[in-house]
Order: C-alpha cells, then structure tokens, then sequence
C-alpha cells in the first residue's frame, strides 16, 4: 500500500475546527469575533442572566489606600453588595437573574464591585480582556461567568447589551473610554437608555467639564440629562431608582 503519510501530515489534512494556523489567520478574523461573541452568550444564558449593573473604575484603586482611590474601592464594595441583595440578584433563580454585578474582571474597582456580590451571596461577572502586560482576574467574580476576550469590541458589547444601569467611579482612560462608548450610544438611541451615574460629583466636573461642550455645541443641553451623579452607596442606588432601574418587588 502506498505510504501516505505525508498527505495526512499535511495541514490542509486537518479538520478545519482542529487547525488553530487556519483559526488564527487574518481570513478568519469574522469568525473569531462570532465565537467570542457566541461563547460568552451562550454561558449568561444558561446562567439566567438576565440585566445586569455594570460598574466601571480605576484599576489601581486599592483598599486601605485611603484618598480618592480608598474611598472608591470601598464605595464600589459597598454598593454591589447592597445593588445585589436590593436589585434581585441575591435571590434570583435560573432564568431570571436581574442587575447582576458586571465587571472588567481586573484589580481596582472591578475587583471590589465583584467582592460586594460576593460577599451578598450574589453571583458576579468578569468580562476580562487579554492585554501586553496580562490581566489577572480577580478572585471574587463567579468563576463560572469569569470571561476572557481578545477583541475590546466583543467585550465592550456584552458589557452593554444586558445593561440595566452604569455605575462609574473616578478612573483614568480605560474609564474614560467605556464610559463614553455606553453615553454615546444611548445618546445615538443604538442602545436601550439605562440611568448612568458618576460617583464623587467634584472628581467628575473637575476631569471633564460637560457644561463647556454645550455652551461649544458639540452636544445638546439635554445630552448632559444622561448623567446623574452621586457620593455614596446609598445615593448610587437612589439615583439608579429615580433613574428608572427594574428590581423585583419585595
């Protein structure tokens, strides 16, 4: 019999699912982007995920660091956990999981956001992203809805699409770019408006003054409308309320 071992060496010989050269190519770009997408999907589903809070903030906020930081960290703590027991997450059965903490899954304020659910009894999400120098995730999200993404935009859409509410804490680019991307979208109605808060009022208006990009006119008076701010646990929540977020009565 003819030896063919080398047509079964050959790469174009494997399967296609089983070829990481032809997965990883450029030509397969398209397809990368749907299994990222399609994974994670497929893992809220059977989890029941229904809506979640996202909340945003500065990786290098620690806790004890006192400061602007501290504060932020212990805040982030304290309002998922109260967001969690409050919103329904807490007591939510498969299927019907609502406002449940969401997370970069790094350090800093997505770890304490994490921690708060955590220690509620409430599951949490890690939506990490691979980065030059790696992202480690953070111990207090669920394991089983701790993620991992290659592309920004995949990530940046499963942070988005389940959004009942934002919650953003003082933070530097990363927070900045998130925050914009959820207030340009509502802005452009190709999202579903959710209330957005900023926590610490005077750390927001010193970084960005919104008032002189209307006074400018590179946004109208009522795009500024899509923010609410507020200092502490209890006022993200009240502000989350008043901004129209759905929780299970009792």
């Amino acid at each position: 019999m003819p030896d063919n071992a080398a047509n079964k060496a050959s790469p174009s010989y494997r399967l296609a699912m089983l070829d990481p050269d032809f997965l990883l190519s450029d030509a397969q770009r398209g397809a990368r982007f749907m299994l990222e997408y399609e994974k994670a999907e497929h893992i809220l589903k059977e989890h029941g995920i229904a809506s979640t809070i996202v909340c945003f903030g500065s990786a290098r906020a620690q806790e004890g660091a006192g400061g602007l930081l501290g504060k932020a960290y212990d805040d982030a703590r304290a309002f998922a956990r109260l967001a969690s027991i409050r919103g329904g997450a807490v007591n939510g059965r498969k299927g019907a999981h609502a406002n449940v903490i969401a997370t970069g899954g790094g350090p800093g304020i997505m770890e304490a956001a994490n921690r708060g659910a955590h220690e509620a009894g409430a599951p949490s999400i890690g939506f990490n992203i691979t980065l030059p120098h790696e992202q480690e995730p953070n111990r207090w999200s669920t394991p089983e809805l701790t993620f991992q993404f290659h592309y920004f935009a995949v990530r940046k859409f499963h942070l988005a699409m389940r959004a009942a509410a934002l919650v953003v804490f003082p933070g530097g680019f990363g927070t900045f770019d998130e925050m914009f991307e959820i207030l340009t979208l509502q802005q452009t109605t190709k999202m579903h408006r959710c209330p957005v808060v900023l926590v610490n009022r005077a750390f927001w208006q010193r970084a960005i003054n919104f008032e002189a990009l209307v006074e400018a006119r590179v946004i109208k008076a009522e795009d500024i409308g899509l923010i609410r701010y507020a200092e502490t646990p209890e006022e993200i929540w009240q502000a989350l309320v008043a901004g129209g977020l759905k929780f299970p009565a009792g």
